[in-house]
Order: structure tokens, then C-alpha cells, then sequence
């Protein structure tokens, strides 16, 4: 008698899948392999055998499955609008269940990473070696994934607390709560304490709450949906307390997440209504700032842009940060090639995944150096990380910067109301 399939992902949204081959050439791995089992709509396909026991959950087709970045690029090219990040993560859900994993992907998926990345204490404490190793030039010492993940280490780490409460400049029009971020509050707290002082100047009081929890997209992408349910009520309970006008996050990931809050509780009758209603106030950074608040500067140098992939996919925010950076850098723009094909960081996917990554990192490095720009800007820390250790192996003098600290430095006297 055969196996009663377990329906971990919706048919239906699986079967709006015509298979086309529009998004094609928007997946970063298909673009690499060639290979349709590493393309969305091959992806799709496997999901649909594995829940129809068509095929065995095994080690070929959870390859194909590891392999995706979870970019969602695919979702801004297909024209039958495929839900595809929804179904990869209840898929990768389902293989977090079932499947068992050799030690070394299950050391670090579930305990180096997901034990480590959303708790900002311990990542601290974590970081202490690896930058001590680093400073001291012991990467050739260590393993190969030991040494490439120290090679993304930024060589200068910003700490530090920022404010719980903000006050805006002149009258406020409003009160808006900030998500810090797990890495962004112990990797880049200058970053966090420049978006303060872009929304202060705008006119806002900033809440940020000590309290705040992990967002939950490291455990979303990796398949522990429950894990990223709770990190989502956790914020929810908290926020809702602060009477707030919008919640604004600088980190495209996170934002990713936090606007699809709706999505992941719709079936808890009790926080579903609550969920919706928090998502609807989230809004990424640069959807909320104004090119008026900015004066062009740095006439010198030229300037580029990178797409983070949950900025630009899942949420379709690309025109507005290009307005903010020409807001700064007037005339001299220059649009970079294949701006929003991933540039391998995808969470923690440089660490779970070193050789794609490496491929992909290598791939948007020489696109960055063909723009001939001096500074890259981007939205997402995992970005930041990926693209400024890709051009310092290629020893490229470019400078990669979040859009955060890039507007700072061009402020102009905000508007009056």
C-alpha cells in the first residue's frame, strides 16, 4: 500500500507554475549550472514530486532544494505571479522534518547558525575569535570553510547601544519604531545610529525597543517555520504596545520577513488579525525617506547601486533607493550591470553553501568593476559583508557602503512643514 503524501505545500500555487522559462534568466544558480533541476520552475517541480511520494526525499533532490538562494528573483519575472518564496520555505520546512542531515550541515544549520546569528549577545561573543584570528593573519591556518567565513568579517565592527527614544528635529510628525536587526545592532551600529539621525532629521521620533526579538527570516529561509512564528508574535506583542505611526527597518531581509507577518500566522486564529495589521505599518528605509531631504556631494566619484534581492523581489522596491543615491550623487550614477542577480550572501547561504556563493560573489564583483564606480551602495548587511570581502580578494579599491550612511553624508536642511 503506498505512502499517504503529506501536503506541506498548496497544489494549487504550486500548479500556477505553467513552466514557461521566464525566470530562467533571473535565477542566479541556473545562470551558473544550466542545470533545470537548480531553476524555480524545476524546483517546483521536485516539491510537487516529493509531496505526491513520486519521488524519495533524498540527498539528489534536497541538493537542488540547498542549492536555491531563496532570492525570490524568479517571483519579479514570472507573469502567472507564482507565490515561489511561500512554497520553497513550507518545502524546506517539511525537509527540516524529515530529512537527516550528516553532522557537519547539522552542526552548523542548526546550531552555529540558528543558535548564533538571531541572539545579538552571543554573536558578539562569537565574533571575539574569529576577529582576534583575523587581526592576527591566522586564516591560512584554518580550515577552508573556517577561513572563508572569516574572510567576510568587515575590518571594522561597529558597537555600541543606540537610543531607546529619538527626538525629531522641530515638530515630529509622528512616532515610528525601528527593527535594529540581529547582525546590524553588533556589526553595523553606526549604520543603525545613521538611519536614526536620516528619520530624526525628517521630522520623526524614533522608538527602538531593547527588547525587540529576531525578526525570523534566518528561520524562515532555513525551514524552521515555527521558530520563525515565534520570533513574529514575540514583535508583534511588543510593538503593539507603543501606539506607533509606521515601523521602519534598514535591512531588506528583515523587512522581507516583517511584511509578511500576515502571511506566515494566517492560520493562528489568534494572532492572525494582529499579524496583518503589523505588517501593513512595516516599511523598508528607503520607501520612507524623501530625495528632497538630500543635496548632490562627492562630485568625484562615481557611484553604483546593488539590488538586495528581498528588497527588490518580494517587496519591488528598486526605484526608490536609485532616486535617494542620484539624490547624492547627481550625474554621477552608473547603473550596474545585473543589479539584482544575488550576490551569493542569501542569509546565511555563504556559510551553508561556500562554492555557489563564491561563484556568484565572483560574478557580481566583475560586473561592480566593469561600472568602473569608486562606491557600491547597497540596503542588506548580508550584502555589505558578501560584496566588500569579494572586493578585497579581487583587490579592487571600491568602496561598499550601506544607503543608510550613504544619505547621511548628503543631508540637506529637511523640508519645513
Amino acid at each position: 500500500m503506498s505512502a499517504v503524501a503529506e501536503h506541506f505545500i498548496d497544489e494549487a500555487k504550486a500548479l500556477a507554475c505553467v513552466h514557461c522559462g521566464l525566470c530562467l534568466s533571473s535565477c542566479p544558480t541556473y545562470l551558473e549550472t544550466g542545470n533545470e533541476n537548480n531553476s524555480p520552475r524545476g524546483r517546483i517541480y521536485l516539491m510537487r514530486e516529493l509531496q505526491n511520494k513520486r519521488i524519495p526525499l533524498g540527498t539528489v533532490a534536497v541538493r537542488h532544494l540547498d542549492l536555491c538562494l531563496g532570492c525570490r528573483a524568479c517571483e519579479s519575472a514570472c507573469p502567472s505571479g507564482v507565490e515561489y518564496g511561500e512554497l520553497l520555505e513550507h518545502t524546506r520546512d517539511h525537509v527540516e522534518r524529515k530529512y537527516s542531515r550528516g553532522w557537519f550541515q547539522s552542526l552548523l544549520r542548526r546550531v552555529a547558525i540558528e543558535q548564533v546569528f538571531p541572539f545579538p549577545w552571543r554573536l558578539k561573543l562569537c565574533l571575539l575569535p574569529g576577529r582576534m584570528a583575523k587581526a592576527l593573519g591566522l586564516g591560512c591556518l584554518l580550515p577552508r570553510f573556517a577561513s572563508d567565513a572569516l574572510d567576510l568579517l568587515p575590518e571594522k565592527i561597529s558597537g555600541g547601544n543606540i537610543p531607546e527614544t529619538s527626538a525629531a528635529s522641530g515638530k515630529a510628525k509622528g512616532r515610528i519604531g525601528f527593527i535594529e536587526g540581529c547582525v546590524m545592532q553588533v556589526m553595523f551600529a553606526d549604520t543603525n545610529r545613521a538611519t536614526l539621525q536620516l528619520l530624526n532629521e525628517a521630522g520623526w521620533e524614533v522608538v527602538t525597543p531593547s527588547t525587540q526579538s529576531c525578526c525570523g527570516a534566518l528561520y524562515a529561509h532555513s525551514g524552521q517555520l515555527e521558530k520563525a512564528r515565534e520570533c513574529a508574535r514575540k514583535n508583534i506583542a511588543l510593538y503593539e504596545k507603543l501606539n506607533l505611526d509606521l515601523i521602519i527597518t534598514n535591512a531588506a531581509g528583515c523587512g522581507s520577513t516583517l511584511k509578511g507577518y500576515g502571511s506566515l500566522l494566517a492560520n493562528d486564529r489568534d494572532w492572525a488579525k494582529r499579524a496583518e495589521t503589523f505588517s501593513a505599518k512595516v516599511r523598508d528605509l528607503t520607501e520612507h525617506l524623501n530625495t528632497s531631504q538630500f543635496v548632490a556631494g562627492a562630485p568625484n566619484l562615481k557611484v553604483t547601486y546593488h539590488d538586495a534581492c528581498h528588497l527588490a523581489h518580494p517587496q519591488g522596491i528598486t526605484a526608490e533607493p536609485r532616486a535617494l543615491v542620484k539624490a547624492v550623487s547627481g550625474n554621477n550614477f552608473v547603473e550596474l550591470p545585473e543589479s539584482d542577480v544575488c550576490c551569493g550572501s542569501a542569509g546565511s547561504y555563504n556559510l551553508t553553501e561556500p562554492e555557489m556563493a563564491a561563484r556568484l560573489q565572483r560574478r557580481k564583483i566583475n560586473n561592480i568593476i566593469s561600472t568602473g564606480a569608486d562606491v557600491v551602495v547597497t540596503s542588506n548587511p548580508g550584502c555589505l559583508l558578501q560584496i566588500q570581502s569579494g572586493l578585497k580578494k579581487a583587490g579592487a579599491k571600491v568602496r561598499v557602503i550601506h544607503i543608510a550612511d550613504f544619505l547621511a553624508t548628503g543631508l540637506s536642511v529637511p523640508p519645513s512643514d
